[in-house]
């Protein structure tokens, strides 16, 4: 046989759970341990009549036998310490010199388990004896104990088994050894093995049994009683722990005990476990479970009466169940809270003890089973000797309902007394383990804020005790440590003063101890007892409030609980004080955590019925929460942009619309709907704007439930209905109804169409906010990012026909609108030709028409032809209402950049070009011809002339009806008829006739029209160019040089007419220039030719 020391393992009991000849009930456990003592865990078995069948018994073996293992030849100690718990027939092994080795009882009958001989082992001889006889057994039986690891390697270190043969034969009977049994489970406790078998009554005789062992240490069986084995298993304890185990072996079962019983059974379970403290590894499952000897105190507290305090039995409980807290195994969580539960129950619903003489010994035992309490408590709290803070949470849970729920004063108090005791004896750890998960710090200090400014002077000061160790605890754990000492020295000062120094102290904790969720509760718990129909309760809540509030409260968590238990609960607050303390609270959320507060109201208005009006009355109760929250709500109306933490705001549009909507149907808030006016229509239409081209996709994606309610451009096109309804505009509404507006507003194709129509109802209703709006749209402007710039500027050019709005228009916002002329979007520039248009037809626009019109003229040069043609309509139409008088550099610089259209590749545009330039001709006057103007005329009266061969009709008719106009204007009377009434080489007769000083200036226009597309104007242009070369002097010839290079270009025009009549035109001025050249110079001065004037 052999036990190494290394050796961790059990056998497990599974591997006879088949055996058909088990009873029930029926074990035995076979435990084996190396020096350090004895451990074993708790054994529940039936219990037959006889006494000795159901007693656990010990004994100690002395002496240690070196063994061999059969396996090995390796000598190691066996055991010194053996526990035998019996139910049967019982055998005590012994060697050849009568040492104790264990105790062994035969299993016959079993099947199911494998059983194999241990190598090197023979077959015992056979033998029987009488089933259930306690004879000792015959010489010849061998049984053979050794170690094995699991799954069956011979690892001495691993575990150990044990079988059990008999020799083949009709008799044979085996006992199933650790081979076939489960794995082998280590004890937690090193040098530790236990050995699990069950087993039933003697089936068969079993002759004598010796271990295989060497031939001079064998090993004989002999019978054991009963008295011997209770003897043994109590060695090693004085004779009055040894009563008290007898007690307690006598006294388990019984269910009617006196109190004496009671009290004994007690005082033995004390002593015990003082006996088991007193062993260096000392465990009460070594005598006695320990599950059942807790179970059987609690009962025992429990029988314990409520009416009247006449023993110590209950102080004489909890005093062993202090006692049994200090040796192992520990109590688990379960175990201790019902102990608690128990003890609380009996201690708090005793009746109130009034001191007197009578009844001085009551007092006196009230006292001390109240200090029992709390030893139990503090014994209980502890872990691994520091207190353990979750179950202090645990304990705290059970006494708390008897402070907040109990009517009873006294009561109150003893919980209070308690509570603060228990916190007192935490104070003298510097560590508690689990602080971190700690969750009562919150309630608790806002039920004995509460408490401690209550009426009743007991209750108040046992709340301010146990306040004050709980911010104590608070500044030990959550403190700097080099502060610690002073704070605290502050907070003693404060010790069991006025109520006054408690709140002064609460305000302090509760701004720089507390967690956001720890204020929560504190809040939470002083708006439950504002809400208490007790007088006294809503009191102390508004005093507590009162001192809460007095400074700025830092974060604060679990807001949406918060909003929704004032919610469910206002009606039920109809203290003033308390009241507006709800006010102020809900006032504080407004306006630190809007998005909560609106998200709450909405949540609790979809789980609540159809119409209920009433989270938007609270919050419209409050004027300056109901300013905040709109002006945040315009911020959410934006579409929705993702912060520097990579996601969206709290709060989508969709919801700032709705809560917006329901704010808006307040009809006690009108004068701050005026106020908000023009804010909320910009930010709805421009949401709408967003809606129609952008955010229907963005609308539907995101949290679901805001969509399930209502289309979200509709439902947007009515709040800003019910916006312009509730403030006083009903008859707008109606207006924009008639004219199809809000169906225009809500259709891509027509959304601006119904924008102007918006607008206009402002017009012409005269709304109050034209000029608000129209500052807001400035502002708005200011940022060249703005997403609804469209939508502004279609607004701002129809409010820009009131004359409220016109007059307010100054430089500033003049500049804010050119500046959007940059865009090169045709539907912006579009807009801001309107704009144009509208400054020029205005008196109090037209002198800040100058800083749009340069920006008028750019976008003629766009690289965009729908712009450009868009701005000669501007143009076209500008003429009609400007002025020489405002307008005369305008209109000279138009003069010059309409020339560059004339021969333009789009056919629109240039006639559109020629059409301008006519009606430009028609507004000037021969008093406004200043010089520019006039030289400008000038330059472009040959291209006049030659495009009455355009191939448009149209171009022909504007050309001449110019011709005409250029003639009035500059006083050719004579031309005038010429230009009316003949073709187009008469006309360039007369003209080069009657201005032939100006011969070299219409030789370079026939120079620019030499590049025309139109070949008769080519033609033309060349044939013209000839007629004024011929009559050119010698001087000016030597000018041309230029001009007669384009001219010779000309040869290789594609057109055979235009090249042919360019080369005729050349062999006619060649022979000039040889004429010319032969006629001697004049050189008296006065045969000169004048020079030529231009003008």
């Amino acid at each position: 046989m052999l036990f190494p020391e290394s050796c961790r393992a059990s056998l497990s009991e599974r591997a006879f759970r088949d055996c058909p000849a088990v009873e029930a009930g029926q074990a035995c456990k076979l435990a084996a341990r190396t020096e350090t003592g004895i451990s074993t865990k708790g054994l529940s078995a039936a219990r037959s009549d006889a006494q000795f069948e159901r007693t656990a018994f010990r004994f100690c073996l002395r002496r240690t036998l070196p063994l061999k293992d059969p396996g090995t030849e390796n000598l190691t100690e066996g055991c010194k310490n053996v526990v035998l718990l019996h139910v049967g027939p019982w055998h005590w092994v012994q060697d050849n010199e009568g040492h104790m080795l264990f105790h062994c009882v035969p299993v016959t009958n079993c099947k199911g388990a494998h059983v194999r001989r241990p190598p090197g082992a023979a077959a015992p001889p056979g033998g029987s004896r009488t089933p259930g006889s306690r004879e000792p057994a015959p010489e010849g039986r061998c049984v053979a104990v050794r170690t094995e690891g699991p799954g069956g390697s011979e690892e001495p270190n691993l575990g150990f088994g044990a079988w059990c043969e008999a020799p083949a034969g009709p008799d044979a009977h085996r006992v199933p050894g650790s081979r076939g049994l489960a794995e082998a489970t280590a004890l937690r406790r090193p040098n530790s093995h236990q050995v699990w078998l069950l087993f039933s009554k003697m089936q068969a005789a079993v002759p004598d049994v010796q271990m295989n062992l060497p031939r001079n240490k064998q090993i004989n069986f002999k019978s054991l009683s009963p008295q011997d084995l209770l003897q043994s298993s109590l060695l090693g304890l004085r004779q009055s722990e040894i009563e008290a185990y007898e007690l307690i072996l006598q006294f388990i079962d019984q269910k009617d005990m006196s109190q004496m019983d009671k009290l004994s059974f007690l005082r033995a379970v004390e002593t015990l476990s003082g006996a088991v403290h007193s062993q260096p590894n000392g465990c009460m499952n070594d005598y006695y479970p320990q599950t059942i000897l807790t179970k059987k105190i609690e009962t025992l507290i429990l029988e314990e009466s409520t009416s009247s305090l006449d023993s110590n039995i209950l102080q004489q409980a909890m005093l062993c169940i202090v006692a049994l807290s200090q040796v192992k195994p520990p109590f688990n969580v379960s175990q201790k809270l019902d102990l608690v539960n128990a003890a609380i129950s009996i201690m708090f619903s005793l009746p109130l003890i009034l001191p007197s003489l009578d009844r001085k010994e009551s007092a006196s035992l009230y006292i001390q089973t109240t200090q029992a309490l709390d030893d139990m408590l503090q014994a209980l709290v502890m872990e691994d000797m520091n207190p353990n803070m979750l179950i202090l949470q645990n304990f705290l849970e059970i006494i708390l309902p008897w402070v907040t729920l109990s009517e009873k004063k006294y009561e109150q108090n003893r919980a209070l007394g308690t509570m603060s005791r228990l916190l007192r004896f935490i104070c003298n750890f510097s560590e508690l383990l689990h602080m971190s998960l700690f969750s009562m710090t919150g309630k608790l200090m806002g039920i004995l804020g509460l408490l401690s400014v209550h009426s009743n002077h007991e209750v108040s000061m046992e709340a301010s005790e146990a306040l004050h160790y709980l911010f104590k605890i608070l500044v030990l754990q959550r403190s700097v440590k080099a502060k610690i000492e002073e704070i605290l020295k502050d907070l003693q000062k404060h010790f069991r003063r006025q109520w006054l120094f408690s709140m002064q102290d609460l305000a302090l904790f509760f701004r720089k101890y507390l967690t956001p969720l720890e204020r929560a509760d504190v809040i939470i718990v002083t708006i439950e007892a504002m809400a208490s129909t007790d007088i006294q309760d809503t009191r102390a809540a508004s005093k507590v409030f009162k001192v809460l509030l007095k400074h700025t409260i830092p974060e604060i968590g679990k807001v949406s609980e918060i909003i929704r238990y004032i919610y469910y609960h206002m009606s039920n607050i109809t203290e003033t004080t308390s009241l507006n303390a709800i006010k102020k609270i809900f006032h504080m959320f407004a306006q630190s955590y809007t998005d909560e507060v609106i998200l709450t109201l909405i949540k609790i208005e979809d789980q609540s019925q159809k119409g209920v009006r009433q989270p938007w009355e609270i919050l419209a109760s409050f004027p300056k929460d109901y300013e905040l929250i709109l002006e945040h709500l315009l911020q959410r109306l934006k579409p929705p942009v993702e912060e520097e933490s990579g996601r969206r705001p709290e709060l989508s549009p969709l919801i700032a619309t709705r809560a917006v909507h329901e704010l808006l149907l307040e009809p006690s808030r009108r004068l701050e709907v005026q106020t908000f006016f023009s804010s909320l229509f910009l930010a709805l239409l421009f949401r709408i704007s967003f809606l129609v081209f952008e955010g229907r996709a963005e609308a539907m994606e995101d949290q679901p439930y805001e969509t399930k309610w209502v289309n979200p451009i509709s439902f947007s096109t009515d709040t800003l209905k019910t916006l312009i309804s509730s403030s006083g505009y009903g008859d707008h509404v109606v207006y924009i109804q008639e004219l199809g507006g809000w169906e225009r507003l809500m259709d891509p194709e027509t959304h601006y169409e119904g924008v102007t129509l918006l607008a206009r109802s402002l017009v012409v209703k005269n709304c109050w906010h034209n000029r608000p709006i129209f500052s807001l749209l400035i502002r708005t402007l200011q940022d060249l990012d703005c997403t609804s710039h469209v939508t502004a500027l279609v607004l701002l050019a129809e409010l820009l026909h009131c004359p409220d709005v016109s007059s307010n228009v100054d430089d500033i916002a003049t500049h804010i609108l050119a500046s959007w002329f940059k865009t090169e979007e045709l539907a912006t520039v579009k807009i801001l030709l309107q704009v144009t248009e509208t400054f020029a037809k205005h008196k109090n626009l037209l002198r800040r028409l100058g800083i749009l019109q340069p920006h008028v003229l750019n976008c003629c040069y766009s690289s965009n032809p729908d712009i450009v043609m868009e701005t000669f309509l501007t143009l076209q139409r500008l003429l009609q209402d400007l002025k020489w008088q405002y307008s005369s550099s305008f209109l000279t610089q138009l003069a010059f950049m309409l020339s560059t259209f004339f021969e333009a590749e789009s056919e629109p545009l240039r006639l559109k070009a020629f059409q301008i330039y006519a009606s430009l001709l028609t507004k000037t006057k021969r008093n406004v011809l200043i010089f520019p103007l006039r030289h400008q005329f000038l330059n472009l009266i040959v291209l006049l002339v030659l495009h009455m061969k355009d191939e448009n009709m149209e171009v022909r008719q504007i050309c001449q009806y110019s011709l005409y106009k250029t003639a009035t204007i500059l006083g050719w009377s004579r031309l005038k008829a010429v230009f009316f009434n003949h073709d187009v080489f008469t006309i360039l007769r007369a003209l080069l006739q009657q201005e032939t000083n100006k011969a070299p200036w219409f030789l370079k226009q026939c120079m620019v029209l030499f590049k025309s597309p139109q070949t008769p104007i080519r033609l033309i242009a060349v044939w013209f160019a000839g007629q004024i070369i011929q009559v050119l002097n010698q001087e000016e010839m030597d000018g041309i040089e230029e001009e007669y290079s384009s001219l010779r270009l000309m040869e290789k025009d594609p057109d055979p007419m235009v090249s042919c009549l360019t080369r005729q035109t050349l062999y006619i001025l060649e022979a000039k220039e040889q004429l010319l050249r032969a006629q001697p110079r004049r050189s008296c001065l006065c045969w000169r030719r004048p020079q030529r004037s231009y003008f």
